[in-house]
């Protein structure tokens, strides 16, 4: 396991995946290692015109589809046009520590787009998907706090890296309590997580501040992996052989390294509050577990 590679994806031919945020970064690299391996590869992003710019460099079958994570709107019409099975479902878009904003639903910018517009898409999509759903976390979920009567940092004065740290462990509750659904439901679907550890993307470079974005682009320079070596936690989770609930990052340190099974803090691993989490999720976008 500590030597997995892209050589290590077994065929993909005759599947079908959905990659959010699939047109740049790590989604993109994900999206490439799955086509190349013979997948229906869908981008799911919020400009159509990258994602045909970024879908005509790609092997094999890749398509691309309008999905707006910051409009629930947009996630209910991208679910209710989706036919046939769906194997894997990568969840991998996302924003980090950008200045305070909602999104059309009201909800603050990073916890709507990173965990509750995801929830909803999940949920949504879940009666077609045959194999797993796999979600992008982060390292800094373990400074993350759950604030569950303020999750849309209402009442709280805002902090941008508060705010995408309580994101991202989100990613890794709701992670645990869907595996804990599929479970009991009697379902084979797998519901996964993984990290990249620190990744060159456009991913840090939107704080509002360019002294904190020329310090990223700086660290990104000196101590970053590319994105198709950050993209590997991603491949190991939806393709290895890892049970559900697994979460994947890399083995080295440094968060470098080739993937492996990583491990979480303990509000992550925590079952009554990925519980509590999950209700108040379902009532925000009004999309619970499909009976």
């Amino acid at each position: 396991m500590t030597s997995w590679t892209t050589a290590g994806i077994p065929a993909q031919t005759g599947r079908t995946v959905v990659v959010t945020g699939g047109n740049s970064g790590l989604g993109l690299a994900t999206a490439r290692a799955l086509a190349a391996a013979g997948a229906r590869v869908v981008l799911a992003v919020r400009d159509t015109a990258r994602g045909e710019q970024a879908a005509a460099g790609l092997p094999g079958q890749v398509e691309v589809r309008r999905l707006d994570l910051a409009d629930l709107g947009s996630v209910r019409a991208f679910a209710q046009e989706w036919t046939g099975a769906l194997d894997v479902l990568v969840a991998n878009a996302g924003i980090m520590a950008v200045p305070e904003a909602r999104t059309a639903d009201g909800f603050e910018l990073q916890f709507g787009t990173n965990h509750l517009v995801h929830f909803a898409l999940t949920n949504l999509l879940l009666p077609h998907v045959t194999d797993r759903v796999v979600t992008v976390s982060s390292g800094l979920h373990t400074s993350g706090r759950i604030v569950l009567d303020d999750l849309n940092w209402e009442r709280r004065p805002y902090s941008a890296t508060g705010a995408y740290a309580q994101s991202k462990l989100a990613n890794l509750l709701s992670t645990l309590e869907l595996q804990r659904r599929l479970t009991a439901a009697g379902s084979p679907v797998r519901a996964t997580a993984a990290h990249p550890g620190w990744a060159a993307t456009n991913l840090q470079s939107r704080s509002g501040s360019r002294l904190k974005d020329a310090a990223m682009a700086l660290g990104n320079r000196v101590a970053a992996v590319s994105s198709e070596q950050g993209a590997l936690p991603t491949l190991f989770a939806a393709v290895a052989d890892v049970p559900g609930g697994s979460y994947a990052g890399p083995s080295g340190p440094l968060v470098r390294g080739t993937p492996t099974l990583a491990g979480r803090s303990p509000a992550a691993s925590d079952p009554a509050l990925a519980r509590q989490l999950w209700t108040a999720s379902a009532a925000l976008t009004g999309v619970d577990f499909p009976t």
